[in-house]
């Protein structure tokens, strides 16, 4: 059983969707290779999930945006940039800071884009450098 839809966008087709959009799917699709990555862990349920909250949160993934940027293309800066800047109809969460919060848009709409195009090769190599950033500095 593959996860994979049937039809993968072209570059530019979803690069035009609306950066709320690709984030919404791409939070999921985060949750979901943290989930796998876990399970692969073989750690207890309770500790699944604490490590899956800490790393599934504004914050954690501000940071790892912060860490990653250096390795994204002009294209894949342009689609966190659109994240960024994309303003939801409703405020922050009350317990994370604004500035994470849309920090965490913007990588939310870099892994809902590389999902989208079937980019999985590029999503590997850039999350190969996530365990190098402490989420919890």
């Amino acid at each position: 059983m593959s996860l994979r839809f049937s039809r993968l966008m072209e570059e530019r087709e979803a690069a035009q969707m609306n950066a709320l959009q690709l984030a919404y799917l791409g939070d999921s699709v985060w949750e979901m290779i943290i989930r796998y990555d876990l399970i692969i862990q073989k750690l207890n349920v309770h500790h699944m999930h604490t490590e899956c909250v800490r790393m599934v949160n504004a914050r954690a993934q501000s940071r790892i945006l912060a860490h990653l940027y250096e390795y994204l293309s002009d294209p894949e800066k342009e689609i966190v940039r659109r994240g960024r800047n994309a303003h939801a109809k409703h405020p922050s969460p009350k317990n994370q800071d604004p500035d994470d919060y849309t920090m965490s848009t913007g990588f939310e709409a870099l892994i809902g884009f590389l999902y989208l195009t079937g980019q999985d090769e590029r999503m590997e190599k850039l999350l190969n450098h996530v365990s190098e950033v402490n989420v919890d500095a």
